[in-house]
């Protein structure tokens, strides 16, 4: 006869087996491990920021593989207000700034969608603009208005409110990476071109309108290579002569960037030319609609000023020359390095099998970030600088890197693993 409490024994330590198995198994891992790696990319905290850090990776299941997947496809967003929100805030520097958003009412947290950054002229606010773009938008996008005041965009905290907006937008909401668009009208179009150029690899399209760039500033549009161009303007603007734009379009056409620019003949009763047109917005949204950002091109040109020195996709500038340097206003034009456009400048593309050309102005140390869609990383990497070997080896992929690079850009189709430090070599004079 078979003892009854010996097999309710035996029982509960098969049962106690599978438990102790599961736990151990990778996907019970990643259920664990995701929640921790999001913590660590969201989080103000610094301290916090390293104690996650470190705890991500003592985990035996946080592989390069393993998170790679988890930042780009796990996050998981919650049911949150919908339909027009015209009242959020967002803070500066402790300064908080009214913002308008708009979710729509189709809105479901388990699909991506476009969003588009409207950035407001002077004498208006961003909740003025929700209306104009709300219908014709559609179900497809989140829509973004922040308030500035006087609508200077053209300010380094502004532009720190317009990154910063992205941001929340993307923590709370079921974003599309790819599919992140910046626009502006008057002012707003001079920060749309701005925050454009200085952070092209973010979005998957510019729309200034009724604006334009002082002569100082056109060096900056060759970092708009892999970002497409819609520009609008009224021929009889009396406010921003419609000259500037005219300008800014034989530049890229002398650049060979493809570009939309659209002029009218239209005129409002109070604003006359200078203003934006209802018309031109359906075109200008089906433009919307068949952009998406490429992620990692194979090419990468970047000027910078000495203020600028963030992540451009795979590439960082680190050091260089004397050069130009923007104070809070991003339009200073009293440095004499900026009159005389001393910037520094990296043209980089991924030629052959692991080699990657660089040209460099003004550049005494950059940075190239990699991962295994840029290169073979079973395979030995040259780098090329002004036609001098600066490296040519093994690349070793971390997670260390991955993470570190993850919390900085907050964009998980920009994921880089490698990190390579390169010494620009001198000309003999």
């Amino acid at each position: 006869m078979i003892d009854r409490a010996w097999c309710i024994s035996l029982a509960a330590l098969f049962l106690g087996d599978i438990a102790l198995s599961l736990a151990d198994s990778p996907e019970s891992g990643v259920d664990n491990l995701a929640p921790l790696v999001f913590q660590y990319l969201d989080t103000d905290d610094s301290d916090e920021a390293d104690r996650l850090f470190q705890t991500i990776l003592s985990r035996a299941d946080a592989s390069i593989e393993t998170v790679s997947r988890i930042l780009r496809t796990e996050r998981t967003y919650q049911s949150l207000p919908i339909g027009t929100l015209p009242d959020e805030r967002i803070t500066i520097r402790g300064r908080a700034y009214p913002l308008a958003i708009s979710i729509p009412l189709t809105y479901q947290p388990s699909k991506g969608y476009g969003l588009v950054v409207c950035l407001h002229g002077a004498g208006f606010t961003g909740d003025e603009y929700l209306e104009r773009w709300q219908a014709r938008l559609g179900d497809d996008y989140l829509l973004a208005c922040p308030t500035y005041p006087s609508g200077a965009w053209f300010t380094r905290r502004a532009e720190e409110l317009v990154l910063a907006t992205i941001q929340q937008v993307r923590r709370r909401y079921h974003v599309d990476p790819d599919r992140i668009f910046l626009t502006g009208m008057s002012n707003g179009g001079i920060g749309a071109w701005l925050i454009g150029m200085h952070y092209a690899s973010l979005f998957a399209g510019i729309a200034p309108m009724a604006s334009g760039l002082d002569t100082v500033l056109m060096p900056f549009l060759t970092n708009l290579r892999n970002t497409p161009i819609y520009m609008i303007h009224g021929a009889k603007d009396q406010v921003m002569p419609v000259e500037l734009s005219r300008s800014i379009s034989r530049e890229l056409a002398v650049l060979g960037y493809p570009h939309v620019y659209r002029e009218h003949q239209r005129e409002h009763p109070m604003a006359g030319g200078h203003y934006f047109p209802r018309e031109e917005l359906p075109d200008l949204v089906a433009w919307f609609n068949g952009r998406r950002r490429e992620a990692l091109p194979a090419r990468l040109t970047v000027v910078r000023d000495a203020s600028h020195f963030q992540p451009f996709n795979w590439l960082r500038l680190e050091s260089t020359d004397p050069i130009a340097a923007f104070s809070e206003d991003l339009v200073d034009k009293h440095d004499e390095r900026i009159k005389r456009q001393e910037y520094a400048k990296l043209d980089a593309s991924i030629v052959g099998a692991n080699r990657i050309e660089v040209k460099t102005e003004r550049v005494q140390r950059y940075s190239v970030f990699l991962n295994d869609q840029l290169i073979d990383v079973s395979k030995p990497l040259t780098v090329l600088t002004n036609g001098h070997v600066s490296f040519e080896g093994a690349v070793t992929p971390s997670v260390e890197t991955l993470l570190r690079q993850a919390r900085l850009r907050q964009d998980p189709r920009q994921l880089f693993s490698i990190h390579l430090t390169i010494l620009v070599q001198k000309e003999a004079s």
